[in-house]
Formats: structure tokens, sequence, C-alpha cells
């Protein structure tokens, strides 16, 4: 099988998946969007996805994103940055991403938005919750009672736009159980933001749980690109 036809195939798939858990979730599938990963993976990889329908790519790494997008910069691609950010690289970040998922903390704001006036385009800011118990350190976030805080940061900054909120289920728990805790918090934020409407969580193995839950994007790697290369 052409690489060309494992990724359709694997597309198909991960849709169908999609569009099975809206149904479950009286949702409407059209409300669900997806945001195929592509780190480690070439840009090759990113222009057939784009001739298969595919608009919106993530990344995690500074480095790679920014060649990548530079060199499919003639796609009509949305770009965005998932990965833990570096104030130092925050502005660089802003300077080629269209949404940047993973602001977890107040000293994020001014460079990513010092990046973004650079650009000369308003740059769509998720807020990160963490979903960990206290104490843990497994993932990035912002705690849970200071994500209105440093969503108000983000909205009072020029060039910023609050576009909502990101999460990762946490590892070795139900994923079903720590949506539902970050629907919780959704709903206290939009309280309080209401325009900020974009929920990103689920992955290749818990997009189901995540659209019980209410997101909006669902963040998915191997399930479409397959086993990720060797890191070089």
């Amino acid at each position: 099988m052409s690489r060309p036809e494992e990724l359709a195939k694997a597309l198909s798939v991960v849709r169908e998946r999609m569009s099975q858990a809206c149904r479950s979730a009286s949702r409407d599938p059209e409300d669900v969007h997806l945001v195929v990963v592509t780190k480690f993976f070439p840009a090759s990889d990113v222009r057939l996805l784009a001739e298969l329908g595919v608009t919106d790519v993530g990344e995690n790494r500074h480095q790679e994103a920014q060649g990548k997008a530079a060199e499919c910069a003639n796609l009509r691609l949305r770009w965005h940055f998932i990965g833990g950010l570096q104030s130092n690289k925050a502005a660089a970040v802003a300077r080629y991403a269209d949404v940047v998922e993973s602001v977890d903390r107040i000293k994020l704001v001014a460079p990513l938005a010092r990046g973004a006036q650079e650009r000369g385009s308003d740059l769509d800011v998720l807020v990160q919750v963490s979903l960990d118990p206290p104490g843990a350190d497994q993932r990035a976030g912002c705690p849970p009672e200071q994500v209105v805080e440093l969503g108000a940061a983000v909205q009072a900054a020029p060039g910023l736009r609050l576009a909502g909120l990101m999460a990762v289920a946490p590892l070795g728990e139900d994923p079903g159980q720590a949506f539902a805790r970050l629907a919780l918090v959704r709903a206290g934020f939009l309280e309080r933001f209401p325009e900020a409407t974009t929920l990103s969580a689920g992955m290749s193995g818990d997009l189901e749980a995540a659209v019980t839950h209410g997101a909006t994007h669902v963040r998915v790697g191997s399930a479409v690109l397959g086993p990720r290369p060797p890191i070089k």
C-alpha cells in the first residue's frame, strides 16, 4: 500500500470513530474537528494530509514546527502548537503558529502577544488545564482554580484571542472521569468567557471519551500517521 493510500485509509477510520462518538453523544459531527499531530513525520506527509482534506495540523517541538510550517507555507493549513512552551521561545512560536494550545502560565502571555503583533495577525490561545491530582508531576497545565485568572490575562493582551481550553487525560486514569472534570472546569470558564468555546481534548486512544464530554477538537497522531519514526 502506498503512503497516500495508508493515510487515506487511516483518516477514514478516525473520521468514522469521530462520527460514531458524536452520534453516541447526540452531537453534530460538524462540531468536532480533527487536528492531526504530525510531530516526527516529514513535511511530505503534511502535504499528503492536506491533499486528503486535513486543514489543521499539530506540532509540539518549536524547531521542527517552525521548519515544517515554512516548508508548507503554500498550503491552506492551521498550525497548532501543542507542546510545552518555553517563555524564551514563545514569541518565535507566535510568528508561525495559528493556535497555541499549551498556555499554562501568565509568563507566556507577553512574549506570545509580542510575536503575534510582529506577525501582524491575531493568535488563538487555549489555556491548558491540568487534570492531574494535586502534587502530581506528569503533565503540564494550569491548576483548574487558576484558569480564569490566566484567561483574563490572555484576553487583555493585544494580538491574542482567548479561544478556549485544552487538556490531556492523566496517565493511568480513566479518561472519561478526567474529561468529566474538564467539562466542569469548562462550564465555569464559559460563564466568565462565553466566546471561548474551543475545547481541545482527546487523542488516538481516548477521543471518544473526549467527544462525550464536549471536545470540539481532537488531537490525533498515531491513529492517522502510524507509529512514530525514531527520533533523530
